[in-house]
């Protein structure tokens, strides 16, 4: 999705740069609710500076929801004495005087104007429910310490930082662990999850007191080296997420340096134990690897079994038995194809552009016909699922190999290949300019074994296939879903 598309029915003055910056923040912005225990609405104006759009929501994964309903869609209208308008016309952080209630919880409300070059563009409300918070503590303090300062940065436009962004799956969220650093780089804070995770690294104590930068270095001494020190981080002001991994464990951690107006104000680290995480991808890559090599071995035993039978319709003198044996050949050799494709990169899918070409020019090198011939691909598969694959490129041969014997005889000629997607289905047309097919032709009753094999393999995908000429062109037709 491009920046601008998150925001389509905006009837704003919002420039490009501003809706990117947005887009970005709504990415981000999960951090700041959980650390505030705060839901947040995004409200942006519309052309009249007195209306306002809500865009966006978010909900804190850390306490309860002050807003039970999806607020998204909803507008302010003509509304001066709403917290929302007061701080987009103010410039300035809004509290509200007394607690809102809503479905009768007392709700703290805070509006916070977001600052481009000294100017409102859009405004940050913050809903906190009072009536589920949290007991003051250690953890609570920190978490809202830090909110604090995040605030402050979102309405002079210096968060979300440069640098590295969010990755939803695998990022850690504030509630995975949370360490506090002070300007100094010292540790104030680290939430009990956080200790965890480090004492899987084999960091002991409870981490108050440390110097951070010591820390993370002795946990990568004699191991790749850390992108940048956390003295770097302060200066730099850009967000990092870094992988720690020892013998016992691996944790990310995503660095976040804070900014008190000019001045840096220490880092919010969050980190995640994401041992078995990684433990998990080193098996899926491992099961990827045997996947792969299964193929590559299917793959080896079928051109083996292809070249038996070559050997064996050399010895053989009944011309029956030799074309009988040429065709199983063709058929191992179409299959081996695509366990071939999926050795070299195994997928759900298979880009089958590449397995009809090599399909096609194998069907034409083993032409008997007189003249010459020529195969020719008019449009492209697409991505086929792996399990549609193997069938599909079975009935691809079938067929041309089918247009070439009984379309263009002894004669040169050419055959034609049209795949299209269309509607969840892949259509494939083979199309040759021989001999039309015999008066009274009717699939449903053909003894051809070709023919028998694409009906039986069609029907097995929950396709169609049909079978026509006319006075241009005889023209084979397959319909598989692609589902």
């Amino acid at each position: 999705m491009e920046d601008r598309e998150r925001f389509p029915v905006l009837r704003s003055a919002l420039s490009d740069e501003d809706r990117s910056w947005l887009n970005r923040l709504v990415n981000e912005w999960s951090m700041l609710a959980d650390l505030a225990f705060a839901d947040l609405v995004l409200w942006v104006p519309e052309a009249d500076p007195e209306v306002y759009n809500a865009v966006a929501q978010v909900r804190p994964n850390t306490g309860p929801t002050a807003l039970e309903d999806d607020v998204v869609g909803e507008e302010i209208s003509h509304d001066p004495e709403h917290l929302v308008t007061e701080a987009f016309l103010s410039g300035r952080i809004s509290h509200s005087s007394e607690n809102a209630a809503y479905a009768g919880v007392p709700v703290d409300m805070t509006a916070v104007p977001l600052l481009r070059d000294g100017t409102p563009i859009a405004v940050v409300e913050m809903h906190s429910n009072r009536m589920g918070l949290r007991a003051p503590g250690a953890l609570e303090d920190a978490y809202i310490e830090a909110a604090e300062v995040l605030v402050g940065m979102v309405h002079r436009h210096q968060f979300p930082l440069p640098g590295d962004s969010r990755v939803p799956w695998v990022s850690p969220r504030v509630g995975d662990g949370m360490v506090r650093v002070d300007r100094n780089g010292v540790i104030t804070y680290a939430s009990p999850n956080a200790v965890s995770a480090f004492r899987r690294l084999g960091v002991l104590g409870d981490l108050f007191g440390d110097d951070f930068e010591a820390m993370i270095r002795s946990l990568a001494k004699g191991r790749a080296p850390v992108d940048s020190t956390m003295a770097q981080q302060l200066a730099s002001r850009r967000a990092a997420e870094v992988d720690l991994e020892t013998e016992r464990a691996n944790v990310r951690m995503r660095v976040l340096p804070l900014i008190d107006v000019d001045d840096p104000a220490g880092l919010v680290v969050l980190c995640r134990d994401t041992t078995e995480l990684r433990s998990r991808e080193r098996q899926l890559v491992t099961k990827d690897a045997t996947i792969r090599e299964i193929h590559h071995r299917v793959k080896n035993n079928l051109q083996t079994v292809a070249a038996l039978l070559r050997l064996q319709a050399r010895r053989i003198s009944s011309p029956e038995a030799k074309a009988a044996l040429g065709d199983a050949m063709q058929r191992v050799a179409a299959i081996a194809v695509v366990h071939e494709m999926l050795s070299q990169a195994y997928d759900d899918e298979v880009a089958f552009d590449d397995v009809a070409d090599r399909l096609l020019r194998m069907v034409a090198d083993v032409a008997t016909t007189a003249g010459k011939v020529r195969i020719r691909r008019v449009g492209s598969f697409g991505a086929v699922p792996a399990d549609v694959a193997t069938s599909l490129s079975l009935v691809l041969t079938e067929l041309c190999q089918n247009a070439v014997e009984h379309g263009l005889g002894q004669g040169a000629g050419e055959v034609r290949v049209l795949p299209h997607p269309v509607n969840g289905e892949l259509v494939v047309e083979v199309e040759n300019h021989g001999e039309p097919l015999p008066d009274g032709f009717d699939l449903a009753n053909s003894t051809s074994l070709g023919l028998s094999i694409v009906s039986t393999l069609v029907d097995d995908l929950g396709g169609t296939f049909s079978l026509r000429s006319d006075e241009v062109a005889t023209v084979a037709t397959v319909r598989v879903p692609l589902h």
